[in-house]
């Protein structure tokens, strides 16, 4: 059976993947004129005048609940690992699938703010793939089909957020936390699990309040640590720059030969961090209060910038200017040492390649300090995922009449996350992260191929705010008005905002 698991992985997550992942972003970018970088200025505005209302939350609150799920351990870890074994100039192309993912971020979720839904028990904002995958196409030949589509997309993504993937997370926290500070594993198990049972049964109010004051609170002082590197290695800052950008075109002679590797495990670990088009982010962005989709749509894409530029720059930074790293042959440890730096020849690839830097500044901080940022970072990925696993639920609940059992449905889930951390903080299941990703992998192909044939209503949701913007108007959403249809949230709204004119 594990053998049979990991050959499903490898299929899914094969360099074909890789590549659409990157097709979409270069095509997103061409078909909305460059959005990510020209419209910088609306994704900056939104976050400082988003709206809020009882049934949705800010735009703010919406972002941190992406970036909860989008900056985890693998800006740690993953980013030490693109190095390894692609060399520094996989950090450069880290940086081309931001810029690239951002236009599809803000497809997706602009998407999900289009055909979100008020969830009938609690009034709050539901949306995401399996949504706009099945109310697309609803009334036409192709309905039927994208119903089961949309079906299979949200098994998948509860199945991989509920259980394989936040266990694992789990795990990952206690061990940082028993290496660094020698505590229980059992003891760090039972205290996430009280944590989290704390949060989720808050619903999404309280989860939103949670990511908004710990998710900046970790990303900055991370951040702010690499900016302590940078300032007492300032000298080498030039360098690690210049590194980067030969390195990426296959100019440094320590590294000659890589421009392949190089490519490929920065995009690999660049679509991995910042989920750009997996289909995780559109949750959260139909979470949002805003009067319109593009506004959201603008907020999410500015998601996959703090991700990659911020804070995998930020790890990335710390690894090369103090030239605590290894880079290997052949994709693996296994493989000849291209390039030893400064790093003791015992340390693995991973997260003590960021321990080994910040050790540089303090001797002895490392291995406390990544441990504090796994904690968080982990955490609150698994808060992400409860959440999406929740919102993914919910959809098959509108097929269920009586609200004790819809109840009981979501309070399941919540039992189930909570033993998940509980199983996965003390053992480690052999299989669990192959699962993950096979959930999470199937969710991107489902989704990304989805997005290109839905990919209409985002367009001319972006114009629509375009033309009311250079009217002078704080823009207002009216998809009849657009041609599009199922979108019966906002049909709604923009009646209601006619008569409010009146």
């Amino acid at each position: 059976m594990a053998d049979i698991i990991h050959t499903f992985t490898s299929i899914i997550w094969s360099p074909a993947l890789v590549f659409l992942c990157l097709a979409a972003g270069v095509y997103f970018t061409l078909a909305t004129g460059f959005l990510q970088i020209r419209c910088i200025p609306d994704m900056l505005r939104q976050l400082r005048d988003g709206e809020k209302s009882d049934n949705g939350v800010s735009s703010f609150e919406s972002l941190m609940i992406s970036l909860a799920g989008r900056v985890g351990v693998g800006n740690i870890a993953g980013v030490a690992t693109a190095i390894a074994f692609g060399g520094p100039g996989a950090v450069f192309w880290m940086w081309v699938v931001a810029l690239l993912g951002s236009a599809t971020s803000f497809v997706e979720c602009t998407l999900a703010q289009i055909y979100k839904e008020q969830d009938r028990d609690t009034g709050e904002y539901r949306g995401g793939p399996a949504y706009y995958i099945e109310k697309a196409y609803r009334h036409t030949k192709a309905g039927p089909f994208m119903k089961v589509y949309g079906i299979v997309f949200a098994v998948a993504m509860v199945l991989a957020t509920s259980y394989f993937l936040p266990g694992i997370q789990a795990n990952g926290v206690a061990a940082a936390v028993e290496n660094a500070w020698n505590v229980d594993v059992r003891i760090t198990g039972v205290v996430l699990s009280i944590v989290l049972a704390a949060i989720v049964i808050g619903g999404i109010k309280r989860i939103a309040n949670f990511a908004s004051m710990i998710v900046p609170f970790m990303a900055v002082l991370y951040i702010i640590a690499a900016i302590v590197i940078l300032i007492v290695h300032y000298d080498r800052v030039d360098d690690v720059f210049l590194l980067i950008f030969r390195s990426a075109f296959d100019m440094e002679s320590a590294f000659s030969g890589m421009l392949g590797v190089a490519i490929m495990w920065g995009v690999k670990r660049g679509i991995y961090s910042n989920e750009a088009g997996q289909g995780t982010g559109p949750q959260s962005a139909a979470a949002a209060e805003v009067s319109h989709p593009a506004k959201q749509g603008f907020v999410q894409a500015f998601a996959v910038y703090i991700d990659t530029l911020f804070v995998c720059s930020a790890t990335a930074f710390i690894i090369i200017s103090t030239d605590m790293y290894k880079v290997f042959a052949g994709e693996s440890e296994t493989g000849a040492v291209l390039y030893a730096g400064s790093l003791d020849a015992d340390v693995a690839v991973g997260p003590g390649f960021v321990q080994a830097g910040l050790n540089t500044v303090a001797a002895g901080i490392g291995p406390s300090f990544v441990a504090l940022a796994i904690l968080l970072f982990a955490f609150t990925t698994i808060i992400a995922y409860y959440y999406m696993a929740e919102t993914n639920l919910a959809y098959f609940n509108r097929w269920i009449h009586n609200r004790t059992a819809r109840r009981a449905v979501i309070w399941g889930l919540r039992v189930l996350i909570i033993i998940s951390v509980l199983v996965g903080a003390t053992t480690t299941p052999g299989t669990a992260w192959a699962l993950g990703d096979i959930g999470v992998g199937m969710t991107a192909w489902l989704n990304i191929l989805a997005i290109l044939f839905l990919q209409i209503p985002a367009h001319k949701a972006l114009r629509d705010y375009q033309r009311q913007k250079r009217a002078g108007e704080d823009p207002v959403f009216d998809p009849v008005a657009l041609g599009i249809r199922n979108a019966e949230f906002w049909e709604t709204y923009a009646t209601r905002h006619r008569e409010q004119e009146l």
